[in-house]
């Protein structure tokens, strides 16, 4: 029963404060509104924001955390990590050199550099390791370690050999079991793996529609998985109250997991102006990684990723960035999603300047960390604004994000639920 009730848990502080505080903000980022407001008191109880009014005296002996110097924002959403897992390295072998207890501590140390960085609610799409996510949000949960709040998918749904596998090893190696929960074969397949995702644990469902940049033997064009095996993922979902992204790059297999109910696309690098249009009709969110591919293009070549890697980035990039400028001026949703994993956790601020660069203005690319993101997870009542009812979640900020968005870069106080975490 508890590993039932436990993705209910998943907005639940560690702990709550039980008495009243009071957070001055000398700069108020309203992203609910599109507005800044100067000199206001967010009243604080039991961990959630009750009140938001102009500075004036307060009770005597009032608890106050005084960030009246800073910009004040809700705490920020990242739609796209991978925080139970190694770093992508130049060894394509390297998630097969961890046990599944080393990935547990390597999971709670990205979990605490997530939170720092001000990032306080996280969509993890997915682990080698099956459901190291839930765990680790489940951990979170309980107080065990710090971390943000976490959506967990607990395992890629990925064809054999696909985008969603460790791939790239000798032919006679056989990969541990965990690593392969979410391996599909046909449509029936599907529904019996995303069945036994949900019934341990898992909030929402990843789908590895197409192949991938960093996967060896995958092509981002390649369509991996069927409209109807796809159908069949999305149709479970709904059954069960939760819903379904796609790791897609192609243009095709974007349009194909589109049609097939997704509630979201992960990467969209190739998208198409018909994919476009399409995302704006149904109301598909975008998650598009638009910084990640220059980290790639660097630190790949620096450290001797395999070739193909980076060919497949180059390939990727500039188009991708290219498509997320087109979805900007066409009014699709556009999510916060950097891929941090690829690149290392806690540097996950590094895209703002790169959504600004191509196409947002400094306030759409605040509220795709932030409304935006909030209603693509399903926790616009709890998270991605400060207004009353929502967890005391906030970041402080010297400078002002809609003048520079880089400040954001820099992270100067963190809250979650009502506590100071930095």
């Amino acid at each position: 029963m508890l590993r039932r009730l436990l993705p209910f848990l998943a907005l639940i502080p560690a702990t709550a404060s039980a008495e009243t505080l009071y957070v001055r903000a000398g700069r108020l980022v309203d992203p609910e509104a599109g507005r800044v407001l100067t000199a206001q008191v967010l009243k604080v109880e039991d961990g959630r924001v009750v009140a938001v009014q102009p500075d004036a005296p307060l009770p005597a002996g009032a608890n106050v955390v005084d960030w009246s110097a800073f910009t004040v924002l809700p705490g920020l959403i990242d739609c796209h990590v991978h925080l139970a897992d190694v770093e992508q390295s130049s060894n394509i072998a390297e998630p097969l050199l961890h046990s599944a207890m080393e990935i547990g501590f390597i999971g709670a140390r990205n979990a605490k550099k997530t939170l720092l960085a001000g990032f306080t609610s996280v969509h993890d799409v997915g682990s080698f390791r099956a459901y190291a996510d839930v765990e680790l949000r489940n951990a979170i949960n309980r107080g065990d370690v710090p971390g943000p709040r976490i959506s967990a998918v607990g395992a890629y749904v990925t064809i054999p050999g696909g985008g969603g596998e460790v791939t790239g090893f000798a032919p006679d190696v056989t990969v541990p079991a965990d690593m392969r929960a979410g391996v599909v074969t046909d449509a029936a397949d599907v529904t019996r793996k995303v069945n036994a995702l949900f019934q341990n644990g898992a909030d929402s469902i990843k789908l590895i529609a197409t192949g991938a940049v960093l996967a060896q033997g995958t092509e981002p064009g390649q369509i991996e998985l069927s409209g109807e095996m796809m159908k069949a993922a999305v149709d479970v979902a709904r059954q069960r109250g939760s819903w379904v992204t796609a790791h897609a790059h192609g243009a095709a297999g974007i349009k194909l997991a589109i049609q097939s109910g997704v509630k979201a696309i992960e990467h969209a690098s190739l998208i198409d102006d018909e994919g476009i249009a399409l995302a704006r009709a149904r109301g598909v969110w975008l998650d598009m990684d638009i910084y990640n591919g220059d980290f790639i293009a660097e630190v790949g070549k620096r450290d001797g990723w395999p070739a193909d890697m980076l060919r497949k980035n180059d390939e990727t990039t500039q188009a991708q960035r290219a498509g997320f400028r087109k979805a900007v001026k066409a009014g699709v949703r556009l999510s916060y999603g950097t891929d941090a994993g690829v690149y290392p956790h806690g540097a996950n601020a590094r895209q703002f300047k790169y959504m600004v660069r191509y196409g947002m203005t400094p306030m759409q690319a605040i509220q795709s960390a932030t409304t935006v993101a909030a209603e693509l997870l399903g926790w616009s009542k709890d998270v991605g604004a400060l207004s009353p009812g929502h967890w005391a979640d906030m970041v402080a900020v010297s400078g002002d994000p809609l003048a520079d968005i880089s400040v954001l870069e820099n992270v100067r106080h963190v809250m979650k639920g009502g506590e100071l975490v930095r």
